[in-house]
């Protein structure tokens, strides 16, 4: 049987101040002894689908967390994580041998390498089904994803700790086994691992990883370079020795008591400074590099000074990163000399307790993490607050790193990570639910969400969901949100997106129904009317609307009375037709003129002007012979004029405007319509325009709706060719949409 590989993550997401304690493996008696005692008859014969034994490799796991200085509670910590897989119920048996910290790391661990497997098996199928997605996308997609699961479960310090020396491992396997790790597993290491080492400022696994993970993606260029250092490897160390004893004793000599050690070399380092200053080999400075450890830091400025009295510095190659330290706390002086042949040399100089920093980082402070609140052998509680808190900003820092600043605000408090079904990672806000989730993945989803499945069991949809689940949305076929989602107490919805989506679908749903009560009202108007084949866009344009859904809209709020639309629609009235006989017979053969207006071939007949389209010269006009009423005189274009001549067309005369005998030209009343936003002294400016025209306004009536202004006057005039002009200069005012003759 061959269990998984996977790498060694942790528990769930806690508040920043308890993060980097929560859950602290209890110190126990033998706890590292007696955790690979149980381990072993489970993982002995067990393999790893490296091909790596899975007992070897927990070894191999706790070596380097003790190198680190990582607690005999967290060397024993690694054994029981692999152990899981093997025990029927894995939390029970941990827990009571060992305690509940155990027993929940070793599970939360496995429930995370199972998602993670489940998110790299999904981009491998993706890949291998040939979705079109360019390989490169696809690499750092699956980057992004494991990056953003490590820091979701990266809140405590011990899980970084394991998750580090579990990928080491991995690479020092296949390194030794002289074999290929899987597709992506270098990349991931030089682009996710390594970076967050060295922001946590654990220099020993960040440089050894590095340079595996260089080995396995750049085979050709390691060799190359690692062939090089081998060159003069013994003329070189020979020279290290004799410099390295030369400092020594001379710093004695000045009363500086100092370690000078020299230092190895990282091939991966010495590529990025040749690619990154367009550097030869020969030109790598730090090729030939001692580090001087001193007491005290007065001491790291006498040992520099006495350093550049001896040597040639090499000005612009120097650092102080004791005054102004790294991001992630490394503390050092940094050097570039050359000795009498021009030899460069680089020189660190440093404290103890900077070298410390500078090869464990944060591990340096395991003990004070260890040491909880109270703290113990000697450990303050405030030195244990303040290791925590570093913790804290390097993880923060990493996550600025990778995501831009604008990101990384708050990442510990307020964000969690779930899966799909597909193995697709979805952030959501800290105390987010399966609702959250729904409207996450697609807002059509959330609004038909009925139910959900987190892990493959039904749970009620204002669970809070946790990091590294996976969710499952059972849907209706349609419908919309339930109104109790908006309900903070009842606590369906904690992400501000999802809450503003479903506000969204009710305000919609409103309007809908306010438009459709719009609608019946004003079509049940049009049937009384019997005016059923009026064009609804028409009538409400009519009436100064953009739309017929604007007009259904106000008139549904009761905004917009319905005797405004029957002003318009209402055709004249029919008299008898006995009467219209009359009339045609009395005025048959005279030629008349009424109104100044002449009915051409109808003597005397009598006339008036239509109130639907008020013409006026010299507008284009048709007669309508009425019942009763004589001629009623439309404007060619009148929409009420078509439909008459539609059902009664033999009843169209010719009319022509008549020219006045002497005295005043008579004056046509017309509609003029006006849309506008609404504000302050609007209509005083419309109505000044049409006096300093000398047109007189009989008439006026405004409405204003949602701050859009309508107004429909009434202007006496002559000859409506000089209403254009003054439309024009209406329409020119601030705020004024449109002007137009109705």
């Amino acid at each position: 049987m061959r269990s998984q590989a996977f790498e060694l993550p942790g528990s769930e997401p806690r508040s920043p101040l308890i993060a980097a304690t929560a859950h602290s493996l209890p110190e126990q008696a033998h706890a590292l002894a007696r955790a690979r005692a149980f381990a072993e008859p489970l993982l002995a014969t067990e393999a790893l689908d490296t091909g790596e034994n899975t007992l070897a490799h927990a070894d191999a796991v706790a070596a380097i967390l003790r190198a680190i200085g990582g607690s005999e509670a967290m060397q024993a910590a690694c054994y029981l994580v692999y152990t899981c897989a093997h025990l029927n119920k894995p939390q029970e048996t941990i827990a009571k041998a060992f305690g509940e910290s155990y027993a929940e790391l070793a599970v939360e661990t496995t429930k995370l390498v199972q998602v993670q497997r489940q998110a790299s098996a999904a981009q491998q199928a993706a890949l291998r089904a040939g979705t079109g997605v360019p390989m490169a996308q696809t690499a750092a997609a699956q980057t992004e994803n494991v990056r953003k699961m490590l820091l979701a479960f990266s809140r405590d310090l011990r899980v970084v700790l394991l998750r580090l020396a579990s990928r080491l491992q991995t690479l020092r396997y296949f390194a030794a086994s002289k074999q290929l790790p899987p597709p992506g597993l270098a990349d991931e290491s030089l682009n996710v691992f390594a970076p967050l080492a060295n922001r946590l400022g654990i220099w020993e696994i960040k440089w050894e990883m590095e340079d595996l993970s260089f080995r396995f993606l750049e085979p050709d260029t390691y060799k190359q370079i690692a062939r090089l250092l081998d060159e003069k490897r013994i003329e070189r160390e020979a020279y290290v020795v004799q410099l390295r004893e030369r400092l020594e004793s001379e710093l004695r000599a000045q009363g500086i008591a100092a370690q000078v050690q020299g230092r190895p070399k990282h091939i991966y380092s010495i590529v990025k400074k040749m690619r990154g200053k367009s550097l030869d080999f020969a030109h790598v400075y730090d090729v030939r590099a001692l580090r001087i450890i001193v007491h005290s830091v007065p001491d790291c400025y006498a040992a520099l000074s006495w350093v550049h009295s001896q040597f040639a510095p090499v000005t612009e190659e120097f650092d102080d990163y004791i005054a102004k330290p790294k991001p992630n706390g490394y503390q050092s002086l940094h050097t570039i000399v050359r000795d009498a042949e021009g030899r460069p040399i680089e020189i660190q100089i440093r404290t103890q307790a900077m070298h410390e920093h500078a090869e464990h980082g944060v591990a340096a402070h395991w003990a004070y993490k260890e040491a909880g609140s109270k703290g113990y052998a000697g450990v303050t509680a405030d030195r244990a607050y303040d290791a925590k808190i570093a913790v804290l900003r390097q993880l923060l820092a990493w996550e600025r790193d990778l995501s831009g600043p604008q990101q990384a605000q708050g990442v510990f408090e307020d964000r969690i990570y779930v899966l799909t079904p597909d193995a697709a990672i979805v952030e959501l806000p800290q105390g987010a639910t399966a609702v959250d989730f729904a409207y996450s993945v697609h807002t059509n989803l959330g609004h038909r969400c009925r139910g959900a499945r987190v892990d493959g069991a039904m749970v009620p949809l204002n669970t809070p969901l946790k990091n590294g689940q996976t969710v499952e949305i059972v849907a209706a076929k349609e419908g919309g949100p339930s109104r109790d989602w908006l309900n903070t107490e009842l606590g369906f919805i904690a992400s501000p997106r999802a809450r503003s989506k479903v506000r969204a679908w009710f305000n919609a749903q409103a309007a809908h129904e306010t438009i459709a009560r719009g609608r019946e009202a004003v079509e049940k108007l049009l049937q009384r009317e019997g005016r059923t084949a009026v064009k609804l866009d028409d009538l409400a344009a009519q009436l100064g609307f953009s739309s017929a859904e604007a007009l259904f809209e106000v008139v549904g709020k009761d905004e917009f009375s319905l005797r405004s639309i029957e002003a318009v629609l209402r055709p004249p009235e029919p008299p008898a037709a006995t009467d219209e006989q009359a009339l045609l017979k009395k005025f048959k053969g005279e030629a008349g003129n009424r109104g100044g207006v002449l009915v051409v071939g109808v003597d005397s007949l009598l006339t008036q002007l239509a109130k639907c389209c008020k013409p006026a010269p010299p507008d284009e006009i048709r007669g309508f012979v009425t019942r009763g009423k004589g001629v009623s005189v439309h404007r060619a274009d009148c929409v009420n004029l078509r439909q008459l001549v539609a059902q009664h067309g033999e009843r169209v005369i010719e009319v022509q405007w008549g020219r006045p005998k002497g005295g005043e030209a008579p004056v046509y009343p017309v509609d003029v319509s006006v849309e506008a936003s609404d504000r302050q002294g609007l209509l005083r400016d419309v109505l000044e325009i049409f006096a300093k025209e000398k047109l007189n306004v009989v008439g006026a009536q405004t409405q204003t709706v949602k701050g859009v202004a309508w107004m429909t006057l009434t202007v006496e005039i002559a000859d409506s060719n000089r209403l254009g002009k003054v439309l024009a200069t209406v329409a020119a005012l601030p705020g004024v949409r449109t002007a137009r003759r109705r």
